[in-house]
């Protein structure tokens, strides 16, 4: 378990971060998981490879599901770059299905050292190769996937989904994980996830894969550093109403100091 520390009035206060899941071909189920967030429950099958955006897969047994008239979904097994868009369907619980578009844009190798300053590692995490993946999501479907995980995984250099990991409070160097509170259809959504591949692991492709059945639908390609996070905004003055100009010869100018 990862910790953040901050000190107030002297003392050191312990948050819980966030804790990374690898999901091995001998693990039975992931760890963690509702009936809403059913998962894979064994490593992608085959190794992931770079292919062109048209990608070509096998035909979608996630075809059967009920998808709204127009939405043609992504073959399972089809393997794309980054910046390509697949779309997809699964089931969140019986007779419940989301439907996505899922466009991964970046994919970001990081360090603890610049984006972790002040979370407490444990020794196996230091072991840890931290990245961010971004994409933009769009709902598709006609289920509202307010708080739901977004359903992307990593696969290591060892052939090992690695689940991303949560905060109890906002990460700003990668942030949003999860979608909001109300995640209606047609609504879309940047989002940034981060990962920890064991044992210093690599980052060999991002994969889509609901189900230990589901053929993954994959995205390659190559890895950049991490975008510095957007400053805040400052506040905009407030607009002088009617009347409270007054007397300008009587105003005290500011100068600098």
């Amino acid at each position: 378990m990862l910790t953040r520390l901050s000190r107030h009035n002297g003392r050191v206060l312990r948050t819980v971060g966030f804790a990374a899941v690898v999901l091995a071909a001998s693990a039975s189920l992931l760890g963690g998981c509702s009936d809403d967030d059913k998962g894979p429950d064994a490593a992608a099958s085959g190794s992931p490879s770079v292919s062109g955006s048209s990608a070509s897969g096998s035909e979608s047994a996630a075809s059967s599901l009920p998808v709204p008239e127009g939405v043609e979904l992504s073959p399972e097994g089809s393997k794309f770059e980054v910046g390509d868009t697949a779309t997809v369907a699964y089931e969140l619980r019986q007779g419940v299905v989301g439907v996505l578009d899922i466009r991964v844009s970046r994919l970001e190798k990081t360090s603890f050292k610049k984006s972790f300053v002040g979370w407490d590692l444990d020794e196996g995490q230091k072991k840890s190769n931290p990245y961010f993946v971004r994409a933009t999501i769009t709902n598709r479907g006609d289920t509202d996937l307010g708080g739901k995980k977004v359903p992307l995984y990593i696969v290591d250099g060892t052939n090992t989904l690695v689940e991303a990991t949560t905060f109890a409070s906002a990460f700003t160097p990668c942030e949003p994980g999860s979608f909001p509170k109300k995640f209606k259809t047609g609504r879309k959504l940047k989002v940034c996830l981060v990962f920890l591949a064991p044992k210093k692991g690599d980052l060999t492709a991002v994969s889509f894969r609901p189900t230990q059945d589901y053929d993954p639908i994959t995205w390659t390609g190559e890895l950049e550093k991490p975008k510095p996070p957007k400053p805040d905004k400052p506040d905009k003055p407030d607009k002088p109403g009617k009347g409270d100009q007054g007397d300008q010869g009587d105003r005290p100018t500011d100068s600098p100091s």
